[in-house]
């Protein structure tokens, strides 16, 4: 059969730079609660998705296990996606917002490295320069003592933070590819609203348990951050729904290249409303994550469309 059609042509690049504006807004929201743990703050995140998923489960009928062989894998997919969305907000709190965001970014390389270790993909010498360009630019935001010494400038608040920031945001970028591995590897079998349904529960269930054992349970004090936990949630999904519509009716290689507008919006709000100016150690940094993942992206999207050439011939 043919394929159908956008109903406009770039709809869905234009729903991508929406999702990217959504999130990084979201994000700043994040900086801007002041007494929120950041996995409180992911157990409300949970709530609002949970709330918008249950009605479409209910509609679609997939019902809320899905199938039994496939159980296991979407209990770690939420297990990992969960972690990722927690780690990331950490690293929001204690770290600059453009230096967390970028670092986020290194996602892509990574899935590509975990695709070639556990689904047996091919990872060619283009692809470990990406990995390495990559690191690189992930060296130069988190700048290791080892490597750049005790005293740098820059950073926002002290720099045992900034390194603990850089790590979570590092682990986020690998539970999140270790997701997209389990998402590939779990194929069209089983819904996408059951695969968020997993994520929601999984990470609702952690994060209360989590907030239990560190006692950091607790509404907060000001009517301002209320808000903003709102506005977190109904952001952070609008910005999830957005993605979600653009990779239905656009091909993943130009929504990945286009959602690198992420880190500009993370920068633009840095400047703007948190009044922290970026070092050239990020910008470096950035760039290098940036290309690295535009090229990974690039090189995915030409190969799928070889091989789909292929298979027509």
């Amino acid at each position: 059969g043919t394929k159908k059609k956008a109903a406009c042509p770039g709809l869905g690049l234009f729903y991508t730079v929406l999702s990217a504006f959504l999130f990084s807004v979201a994000s700043l929201f994040l900086k801007k609660i002041e007494d929120v743990h950041s996995v409180e703050v992911s157990a409300f995140r949970c709530v609002f998705q949970m709330a918008f998923v249950f009605p479409g489960l209910i509609y679609y009928k997939t019902g809320f296990l899905g199938p039994k062989d496939k159980r296991i894998m979407l209990v770690f997919r939420g297990f990992l996606g969960s972690s990722a969305m927690v780690l990331l907000y950490y690293s929001y709190q204690v770290m600059p917002l453009a230096d967390a965001t970028v670092i986020s970014f290194s996602c892509p390389v990574f899935t590509s490295l975990l695709a070639w270790i556990f689904l047996k993909e091919k990872y060619s010498i283009w692809d470990l320069l990406f990995t390495l360009i990559a690191i690189t630019g992930v060296i130069l935001i988190a700048r290791p003592p080892f490597l750049f010494g005790s005293r740098v400038v820059g950073i926002e608040g002290s720099y045992t933070d900034h390194l603990k920031g850089s790590i979570a945001a590092i682990a986020s970028a690998i539970s999140a590819a270790l997701t997209l591995i389990i998402l590939r590897k779990v194929g069209k079998s089983v819904h996408y609203f059951l695969s968020i349904w997993y994520y929601a529960v999984i990470g609702l269930i952690g994060c209360v348990i989590a907030l239990f054992v560190l006692n950091e349970w607790r509404l907060p004090h000001c009517g301002k951050d209320r808000v903003l936990l709102v506005l977190i949630g109904m952001f952070g999904l609008g910005g999830q729904i957005f993605l979600t519509k653009a990779l239905q009716i656009e091909k993943a290689g130009p929504v990945s290249i286009m959602k690198t507008v992420d880190v500009v919006f993370a920068f633009v709000l840095q400047i703007l409303f948190l009044n922290h100016l970026p070092t050239w150690w990020t910008v470096g940094g950035a760039l290098c994550v940036v290309a690295s993942s535009s090229g990974t992206a690039i090189r995915k999207w030409r190969q799928n469309v070889k091989e789909a050439k292929q298979s027509e011939i």
